[in-house]
């Protein structure tokens, strides 16, 4: 063991001897090779070094201070677990993140121009015998995790962002990071140029808090490095659905607070599962930013806690579906894309409509899961075409067809009390939405018709067509505008609310959805310009469109 506790102090020795002798303008101009002048000042004003960073191997803690005393390094601070290097040393030895104790000290000290800075000791310790023997002699020799940190001096997102950018400009490439709940703190790696002017080949940049959404772009552009990782994680999409989806199921949230949290043992006592296997689901969902762990147990984040059943906008409804009848039909894509018909009528025997309806528990669920992603519709009411009939002397009626449980029709009329409503639906749905727009208030202003597309009343002003046609092929969908243009006033107006496909290709839930929609209903998602052809088969016309959160948009539309 003094051979190892040797080699480690060398190493310890040469990292203090840096760390002393750097500045953050001259590290930044190794590190990065043509960054100079204003914007090297610039970078300079927004990140500072705060340390160099090493790997050691002692036998146990007794053993990790000796090496500490003989490097001259004093720390007051017990060492802290580190996720990342965890993860990071797991994944390239081929062990259970499990099997590995990997602990964080950072001694003091003082830099060239005199600010405090650090030298970062990873402490590992782990399996015995000659798999840690190897896996140290390997990291020895390869210092994998050997690196220098800058830390970011206000950890303002756009800063971040534009630090993140330097970085790439002048070199180097994302390599990796991750979020430490231990020390709320977020780490990006970048691996430096061949031509940094610097023995070490690996930079951090440290940000105080919890920026895991900077995180995830750094990170998709690392997996962009790395195909087989990038495929891998694709390919355990499903594990990630389930594991949403259980957590729900099961009422996990609903025992779980934000602010304060509960360790796995009490969690299990209280929804009667088994401590071990829900902790390593809290784990799991960690990692997706769902639930955070800290000394206190595991706490929801805020996205956690839309999954909660009395969620303000609660997401939990459309987990259940992802993670119930439409995870099982997805099974049949392959069939749908052989054959061209819908997987959910192969897998289920009949169409989801039915299928649904069918069921008292998929029923209202179903119709739950619809209302939940409802902040597509918050800027809806607001809409021109709403305004100007909620304007009008006599005041305006809307038309809501296939309106569910009248979620979008309740936000219109509250935002709009001069406007009456009319809701057409499937029997077993209007009484859902009778209740709902009453819990609204504004139950009185509302006629509730029982019926099919064949049956839109006329005499309305405005006419709402919300996720309706992107459930039905071209010929089904001529037939329901046919019907709008048939009972609508020549003054009347029709909003078709759809996520449209983006012209250019570029990234969209819409894409997402075609394929969705595809795959259970036999439907599809459609670009503006198909859906301005419908329109004028029908006898109407595309006037514009707006766009809606969650890639969703509205089409306005007039009799041509």
């Amino acid at each position: 063991m003094m051979k190892t506790l040797s080699t480690d102090a060398c190493s310890l020795r040469a990292t203090v001897d840096f760390v002393r002798e750097q500045d953050t303008a001259t590290l930044l101009r190794q590190l990065l090779p043509g960054l100079a002048g204003p914007e090297l000042r610039s970078v300079a004003e927004h990140c500072r070094f705060a340390h160099a960073a090493l790997l050691v191997f002692p036998a146990d803690e007794p053993a990790l201070h000796a090496l500490l005393d003989e490097c001259g390094l004093v720390t007051d601070v017990p060492p802290q677990p580190s996720v990342v290097v965890r993860e990071r040393l797991a994944l390239r030895h081929r062990l259970r993140a499990a099997e590995l104790d990997v602990r964080i000290l950072r001694p003091r000290v003082t830099g060239a121009d005199g600010t405090p800075c650090a030298v970062e000791v990873f402490a590992v310790s782990g399996p015995s015998g000659a798999d840690l023997e190897a896996l140290a002699a390997h990291e020895r020799e390869r210092q994998h995790e050997a690196h220098v940190a800058f830390e970011v001096v206000r950890p303002d997102p756009l800063a971040l962002r534009g630090l993140c950018t330097a970085f790439v400009r002048y070199g180097a490439a994302p390599d990796g990071g991750g979020y430490n709940p231990h020390e709320n703190g977020t780490v990006f790696y970048f691996a430096v140029h061949d031509s940094a002017r610097s023995d070490y080949r690996r930079v951090e940049l440290y940000v105080p808090g919890d920026h895991r959404d900077a995180l995830a772009d750094h990170l998709a552009a690392h997996r962009r490095q790395q195909p087989a990782e990038t495929l891998l994680r694709l390919m355990t999409g499903a594990w990630t659905t389930q594991a949403v989806a259980a957590f729900a199921r099961l009422g996990v949230p609903d025992a779980m607070d934000t602010t304060k949290g509960t360790h796995a043992d009490e969690l299990a006592l209280g929804t009667g599962l088994v401590p071990r296997n829900l902790a390593t689901l809290l784990r799991y969902l960690t990692m997706l930013g769902l639930v955070r762990e800290g000394a206190d147990g595991f706490r929801l984040t805020e996205q956690g806690a839309l999954l909660r059943t009395d969620a303000d906008g609660s997401m939990r409804p459309l987990a259940l579906m992802y993670g119930g009848p439409f995870y099982e039909s997805f099974a049949g894509l392959d069939h749908t894309v052989r054959t061209g018909e819908v997987a959910f009528d192969h897998v289920f025997g009949t169409n989801h409509f039915d299928h649904f309806a069918q069921d008292p528990e998929l029923a209202p669920l179903f119709d739950r899961s619809m209302a939940a992603g409802a902040r597509m519709f918050d800027p809806v009411p607001l809409h021109p075409a709403l305004r100007e009939a909620a304007g009008s002397a006599s005041g305006g009626t809307v038309v809501d067809i296939a309106g569910g449980n009248g979620e979008l029709l309740g936000r219109i009329l509250a935002e709009h009390p001069g406007l009456h409503g009319v809701l057409l639906e499937r029997a077993h749905v209007v009484e859902a939405a009778r209740e709902n727009l009453g819990r609204a208030g504004v139950g009185e202003r509302c006629a509730f018709r029982v019926g099919d597309f064949a049956d839109v009343p006329g005499d309305g002003d405005v006419y709402v067509l919300s996720r309706v046609l992107h459930d039905w092929d071209d010929a089904r969908c001529r037939e329901i505008l046919g019907h709008c243009a048939r009972a609508m006033p020549a003054h009347a107006e029709l909003l078709v609310i759809e996520r449209v496909l983006p012209a250019d290709g570029s990234t969209s839930l819409a894409t997402a959805w075609d394929l969705h929609m595809m795959c259970n209903v036999g439907g599809m998602e459609r670009g503006a310009d198909h859906y301005a052809e419908l329109f004028r088969d029908a006898g109407l016309t595309l006037v514009d469109v707006s766009p809606l959160p969650l890639d969703g948009s509205v089409l306005r539309v007039r009799k041509a």
